[in-house]
């Protein structure tokens, strides 16, 4: 049906409620004449009198009665329907989907999710972890978490973490087989624990900075995991070097069981962003989470 009769039929069922063409028409802002007029280009259309008009009152036809009882409730179905999305609007509610990895996963956001869903029971969390890029608009996902330089400039970025560091560790058991390497060119004489990324499609380099010289080393093992976690069991284990995040080891290396190398060739980088198309209308469950991940350290 066009437009116009649509809204025909919206002031039919103000005239049939209220009556009266001149409360009716007050009602829709329109001029009594105005109002009867389109009345009677309604019924032309249909063919049908659906009001009948005396100098005193104006009341609905048997087949003005049916229309109203058939088009009523559709339109009271409608308002309802856009009521409860100003309510999705207005309060905290709806499902997020998030891609992140697994670090940012279990330090960022798991911290902020467990204090922000108590609060906010219709909010729904689906988290995938997944180590590659993934473009969270081709996956339809809300937002990701990632480093903030793997974030593309197109994207509005919201930091959501402290600085990280990187840290190259081993066993006590294995620095009594092979001497602490002193700069990271020594790396070439051990055994590393070499980590595959999706994102690089082969063997990530181990990244060392100190003043203005930066180094990336390709260096060799007889392990490759794509989980920081089996590197780090490894290195526990007295089967190589790991490079890891440092908070991954902090724990390890506070009771000794895990040695550090090369701490001045690792400075600190910028932590974890959430980002999001700067194209996004944030809902308020969306913009409650982004709240409650900021960073403000």
């Amino acid at each position: 049906m066009p437009r116009a009769n649509v809204n025909d039929l919206l002031a039919f069922l103000a005239v049939a409620r209220e009556r009266s063409f001149t409360r009716a028409a007050a009602q829709l802002g329109v001029s009594p004449s105005a109002l009867s007029h389109a009345m009677r280009g309604l019924e032309e259309r249909l063919g049908l009198r659906l009001l009948t008009r005396t100098t005193r009152s104006v009341a609905p036809t048997e087949a003005g009665e049916r229309l109203a009882r058939g088009v009523g409730p559709r339109f009271d179905e409608i308002d309802a329907a856009l009521a409860a999305l100003s309510d999705m609007r207005d309060k905290p509610a709806g499902t997020i989907r998030i891609t992140t990895g697994e670090h940012a996963a279990g330090t960022v956001l798991w911290p902020a999710l467990a204090r922000l869903l108590p609060d906010c029971p219709d909010v729904k969390v689906e988290i995938n972890v997944d180590n590659g890029l993934t473009d969270i608009v081709a996956g339809r996902y809300d937002a990701g978490v990632r480093l903030g330089e793997q974030v593309a400039k197109d994207m509005v970025a919201v930091r959501v973490g402290p600085d990280l560091r990187m840290a190259v560790v081993g066993a006590p058991a294995y620095f009594e087989r092979r001497p602490r390497p002193k700069v990271p060119g020594d790396l070439t004489a051990h055994d590393c624990i070499n980590t595959r990324l999706p994102t690089l499609g082969g063997l990530s380099a181990w990244e060392f900075e100190r003043g203005r010289r930066e180094l990336k080393v390709r260096v060799e093992g007889r392990l490759v995991f794509n989980s920081s976690s089996l590197s780090l069991k490894a290195a526990l284990d007295g089967l190589g070097l790991a490079y890891l995040l440092e908070d991954r080891a902090a724990a390890h290396l506070a009771d000794g069981r895990l040695v550090r190398a090369l701490a001045d060739w690792c400075p600190s980088f910028p932590g974890y962003h959430l980002y999001y198309p700067s194209r996004r209308q944030p809902t308020p469950a969306f913009s409650v989470l982004v709240e409650a991940l900021r960073y403000r350290g």
